[in-house]
């Protein structure tokens, strides 16, 4: 269970074109582990309108040209198995709370508060080996194929 709702805030413009804040409050939950910021469908990105454009992730958003910015909650699970997979994306990750593992063909790399990831596509999965919820962010942007390519 996560220690505590990430906040989230969103600007925009208010009705007389000024800048604000649309939203402000936590990141909605939608699926236990990782959900969503954020998400541009395209880029470049389409900043107009004030609707929400976070909550639930799917698997299928790494692959339709779009743009996410997930948060991530994965409890402490030590002696799993990590699910091994490659995407054709970038993604940029920073580990906020706790530790992570990050598992790859050839080594496993301890992450911790603070760490920061860039993953190039590929193959690669993720096990929490401590004893708290570790947290995480991500941005995904889609990228050509490394290797052999996606493998989901």
């Amino acid at each position: 269970m996560p220690d505590q709702a990430t906040r989230r805030v969103v600007t925009g413009l208010d009705d007389a074109g000024r800048s604000c804040a649309v939203i402000d409050g936590p990141v909605p939950r939608v699926t236990p582990a990782a959900n969503l910021v954020w998400r541009n469908r395209a880029v470049p990105a389409d900043n107009s309108g004030n609707a929400d454009a976070g909550g639930g992730y799917e698997m299928e958003h790494l692959h339709d040209g779009g743009v996410n910015f997930i948060l991530t909650e994965m409890p402490p699970g030590p002696g799993e198995t990590a699910f091994m997979h490659a995407t054709d994306t970038i993604d940029y990750l920073a580990v906020l709370s706790g530790e992570i593992t990050l598992v790859l063909e050839t080594e496993e790399v301890v992450l911790r508060t603070g760490d920061l990831i860039v993953d190039r596509g590929v193959i690669h999965g993720w096990r929490n080996d401590g004893t708290e919820t570790a947290k995480m962010v991500s941005v995904t942007v889609p990228a050509h194929p490394v290797g052999k390519g996606r493998t989901v």
